[in-house]
């Protein structure tokens, strides 16, 4: 087998003017191709990037002369990596039948979303058993994750029209990327054309469903610039579950003689029903969000590749028990107002020992509240709320030192490296946590990896302070921290991309919302030691290259994930930590029609463990513990689609099935849409 040739100054194709193309860009994962041949086959569905392919999947008589990739905060070769990562490219984007970004997140790989409100208005997003808090979300690199619940952490500032790709970091990163990427990391990458373009959507569909949204390149000199506002709106699938969501967002990339500089600003606005999100004793809840983001970021020339970033994302939330009709003992919303700032500085280069890349990062979480926090000294009016005030605040800061050196020998790769935390909240000093990848290449086809992580999650505010009708915060709660082994073997030719994984995730300390009795509150808790482990296979198949260039059938994708947790619970009642997948089953199929007629299918198979307290909406006081009950989803999407433009209909869950993400939250049954796509050069 060649060996690939690394070469750390690669940032760029040479034949091929596509950018975005590194796993988490912006912590200095770049990605080049020296020589690429001119034909190449896309596949449609989501894949696992495997060693010898990006989101190509390249036929028998064309090859990649190398390929410079990353999932470390060094730049390594794609035949190097010891990771999983999953990749949803722009293809397989534009062929799903979906309208929001937590809706495309269904279909990847050991990833569970637990939506409260469809199309983008609430979910909670989870990586292999995790819960929604332990998964850190990224735009471009940047981590946006929400300090006050991760409820919120899905308040993205752009729409699923925006995304050139996602990927999705299976594992934990905290060694690479800080605390919180507990159990995986989500980053999703926003796509420039390499010429001035101008792209809308306009959709519609049952239950008052309207969208629409319009994005734009504009190139001038060495300055590109992305411009994309969206719209969505609902009446509801059923009572008090409608809503609005308004998106701005802007990104302008600066070439210079230093390097490049990037900047991103944000704003998304949402308000929505929130039928019994919280509690299903008060159905009539109400919930608005606004979200203003912004990052600075240059990325330089030389073979010390220097990246330093600054970041600030505020989020503003007012929740309403009681939409309508208060209570007479309801006397005031809450009222959060989160303020995230920092900064980082990441260095990498290439020696005769290999490649080393070391950084640091500092981070500032404040929350101001009428109920999270202390209470301050002075109360603080409540942005754009009459007679609203902030009673209660809080601030602490987080600074990180990171440091990893990557080996190449031969077939064998070799990934050591470290983080050191320190957190205000915490009474004491440093803590370290490393974290080791190595794979082997056993044949041509064949990989082996093996991998053991540390990582960590900070409670949140709400975990730390939020007091409700029916939930209790916990002051004393420990920092959440697990040690995480996994090893597995990946297949790669022309026509299969295959991965079959085992992993176990021993944790302690872990923090779940839990109650002894279903008449209870729900209290935060270290419910102590907390084991889970599971088996993971894909795979993906280009039917085209196996059978014939003109075959109906353009690809195929299974993914199947299983789960256990050593934990029963008989002894608590959990809300989150002990609900996990037990079975999760995808496939995906994509084909032909006629001439530009095509069509996609998604079918999911979810059976979950725990149980949850069912109430009778017209009797709360009628209530007893149900069990989650296994289900099968259908989603289709029918298109007829030309260079200019795309017609579309879809539907999602077609067999109009009932079910249930999170107890007593009813999801909706079918729904179809139907919208139109145009993709005008300027």
């Amino acid at each position: 087998m060649k060996k690939l040739k690394v070469n750390s100054d690669i940032s760029y194709f040479r034949k091929w003017t596509r950018k975005s193309y590194s796993i988490f860009k912006s912590l200095n994962k770049q990605c080049a191709i020296s020589s690429l041949l001119v034909a190449y086959s896309l596949v449609t569905v989501p894949y696992e990037s495997f060693a010898q392919a990006d989101t190509i999947i390249v036929n028998n008589n064309k090859k990649l002369d190398e390929v410079v990739v990353s999932a470390q905060r060094a730049s390594v070769t794609y035949s190097q990596m010891a990771r999983v990562v999953t990749i949803m490219d722009k293809k397989a984007i534009e062929a799903a039948p979906v309208q929001s970004l937590q809706d495309l997140l269904e279909y990847v790989l050991n990833v569970d979303v637990r939506q409260r409100g469809n199309h983008g208005v609430q979910a909670d997003v989870s990586i292999r058993g995790g819960n929604f808090d332990q998964t850190m979300i990224l735009l471009n690199g940047v981590n946006i994750t929400d300090p006050q619940t991760g409820h919120l952490s899905m308040n993205l500032p752009v729409d699923i029209e925006s995304i050139e790709r996602v990927e999705v970091l299976q594992g934990p990163g905290a060694r690479v990327y800080g605390p919180n990427a507990f159990s995986g990391a989500i980053n999703f990458i926003t796509g420039t054309e390499n010429k001035n373009k101008l792209k809308a959507n306009i959709s519609a569909g049952e239950n008052g469903f309207y969208s629409g949204s319009a994005n734009t390149t504009i190139i001038s000199g060495k300055l590109k610039s992305y411009l994309a506002l969206a719209h969505k709106s609902s009446d509801g699938y059923i009572e008090n579950t409608d809503f609005r969501n308004t998106n701005a967002f802007y990104q302008g990339k600066l070439s210079t003689e230093v390097g490049q500089l990037d900047l991103q600003l944000g704003y998304n606005e949402k308000a929505y029903g929130a039928n019994s999100f919280y509690t299903p004793k008060f159905p009539n809840q109400f919930e608005e969000n606004k979200t203003s983001f912004a990052s600075l970021r240059l990325t330089t020339n030389g073979k010390v590749k220097m990246t330093p970033n600054i970041y600030w994302r505020r989020s503003q939330d007012r929740f309403e028990l009681f939409r309508n009709n208060p209570a007479s003992w309801y006397t005031n919303h809450n009222y959060h107002l989160t303020d995230v700032y920092g900064s980082s500085m990441n260095f990498a280069f290439s020696s005769s020992l290999g490649k080393t890349a070391a950084g640091v990062e500092f981070r500032s979480e404040n929350v101001w509240s009428n109920v999270l926090g202390e209470l301050m000294e002075k109360s603080m009016k409540v942005p754009g709320e009459s007679g609203a005030f902030f009673t209660k605040s809080h601030t602490r800061t987080n600074l990180s030192y990171f440091l990893e050196h990557n080996v190449f020998l031969d077939k064998f790769t070799f990934t050591a490296g470290v983080l050191a935390n320190w957190n205000s909240d915490l009474d004491r000093s440093f803590s370290f946590y490393p974290g080791l990848d190595m794979s082997y290449q056993i044949t041509g086809n064949t990989k082996f990896y093996a991998s053991v992580n540390k990582s960590l999650r900070m409670p949140t505010f709400t975990d730390l302070y939020y007091v409700g009708p029916s939930n209790i915060g916990n002051t004393n709660l420990e920092p959440e921290e697990a040690t995480t082994y996994e090893s597995g073997l990946k297949f790669n030719t022309n026509w299969l991309k295959a991965h079959a994984g085992i992993f176990r995730r021993e944790g302690k300390n872990m923090i779940d919302w839990v109650k002894a009795k279903s008449e209870d509150k729900w209290q935060a808790q270290n419910i102590t030691d907390l084991n889970t482990w599971g088996i993971e296979f894909s795979s993906n198949i280009n039917m085209r290259y196996l059978v014939d260039s003109d075959f109906f059938i353009k690809s195929i994708a299974i993914k199947y994930a299983y789960m256990e947790m050593d934990k029963s619970s008989d002894e608590f009642i959990s809300n989150y930590v002990l609900d996990q997948l037990n079975h999760k089953l995808n496939i995906s199929l994509n084909h032909k029609i006629y001439k530009s007629l095509g069509a996609s299918w998604q079918f999911a198979w979810q059976d979950r463990n725990g149980s949850y307290t069912w109430y009778n909406k017209n009797d709360l006081s009628q209530f007893e513990e149900r069990s989650y009950r296994p289900f099968w989803l259908v989603d289709t999407k029918l298109y007829w689609q030309k260079p200019s433009y795309t017609v579309y209909i879809e539907a999602s869950n077609l067999l109009d099935h009932d079910y249930f993400d999170m107890g007593n939250i009813t999801q909706p049954g079918r729904w179809i849409r139907a919208g139109v796509k145009l993709n005008l050069a300027l």
